[in-house]
């Protein structure tokens, strides 16, 4: 009996993996802008709804041309410009 607790408490709590590819482009855009935590449903909102190609065009246009605190702001107004995909 005292293997199987040895085993459960050396097993560590591993991060779930994201399920969908926009979640993790999501994630990828909430570290890399440094989106506030009250916009971050924002980014997941948007990386579901458009295609993957706009938001990362819109991602490298911000880097490029927006530096600061405000890069986050800077990638929703691109995204607001860009047409919805189907």
């Amino acid at each position: 009996m005292q293997q199987i607790a040895d085993i459960f408490k050396s097993k560590k709590d591993a991060p779930k993996a994201p399920t969908y590819k926009w979640q993790d482009l999501a994630l990828h855009i909430i570290a890399e802008l440094k989106v506030p935590y009250s916009k971050r449903n924002s980014v997941f909102k948007v990386c579901k709804d458009y295609d993957r190609n706009v938001i990362e065009k819109c991602l490298d246009d911000t880097k490029e041309l927006s530096h600061g605190l405000g890069q986050w702001r800077y990638f929703f107004k691109l995204i607001s410009k860009n047409k919805k995909s189907p």
